[in-house]
């Protein structure tokens, strides 16, 4: 029977596009004032996903590439050494510049229904997990009080879909992949990662905006708002049921 319940947690929980805008706004605003030389030298794009320097800064450093906030503090701590700060100074500063951002980060808008989901399946009795790519820690966020652990890459040192995540969860609730449901929005990460592991899996297509990819195993249900999670949990759990009795 189906004990514990994960969720990935941007873009199946909330909107994450807004979240790092602002974020960035945050970080960028707090070195504009504490840190002119970087922002003199420097622009915002350079600290993201796809730029040059965070390129580079990855054939360098490959160890680092599951963790977004090891590769955002590095990629701080470089441009304040060639901006001419000590180390002491750029060590410093790029450690507060990231506090601001991931301050910011955690400033997150619930999408329609999702406590009120996770208050019901927190209530029927099921663990939940939080298991997530990126740096957000639900504890500080609103929902935090309904989840009863998290696992994240820099955690783990792997990003979904790799095993590594899913397989440090079932260890830690003490159960079988048969007995958990995995609900995210990225049909590979989530859906395809979880899959891999052998856990039921619920992919969350808010709006009906996406195909499902050509070729590419479907998961155990589909929903398209927060609030058809219960239902869909219970048509696992019958999907469940059949196989122990078959």
């Amino acid at each position: 029977m189906i004990k514990a319940i994960t969720f990935d947690l941007d873009d199946t929980l909330w909107a994450v596009d807004p979240v790092i805008e602002l974020a960035n706004r945050s970080l960028w605003d707090w070195l504009t004032e504490n840190a002119a030389q970087y922002t003199d030298r420097f622009i915002l794009a350079d600290l993201v996903e796809g730029s040059e320097m965070r390129r580079q800064l990855l054939e360098r450093h490959p160890e680092i590439s599951h963790s977004v906030t090891l590769i955002r503090l590095k990629l701080l701590e470089q441009g304040m050494l060639q901006c001419g700060y000590t180390e002491f100074e750029a060590s410093a500063l790029s450690s507060q510049a990231m506090d601001v951002f991931i301050e910011a980060r955690h400033q997150v808008e619930l999408f329609a229904h999702a406590r009120a989901m996770l208050e019901g399946l927190h209530a029927r009795g099921f663990k939940l997990g939080a298991l997530s790519n990126g740096n957000a820690e639900v504890k500080r966020t609103g929902i935090g009080d309904l989840f009863d652990f998290q696992f994240n890459a820099d955690q783990v040192g792997q990003m979904k879909p790799h095993p590594l995540m899913f397989e440090k969860a079932l260890e830690h609730a003490s159960l079988q992949a048969e007995q958990v449901i995995h609900i995210g929005d990225h049909p590979v990460n989530d859906v395809e990662g979880s899959q891999k592991v052998g856990m039921w899996t619920i992919w969350v297509n808010l709006d009906g905006a996406l195909n499902w990819p050509a070729g590419q195993k479907k998961a155990d249900a589909e929903v398209t708002s927060l609030d058809q999670i219960d239902a869909m949990v219970d048509k696992i759990l019958q999907q469940a049921q059949k196989r122990i009795r078959f």
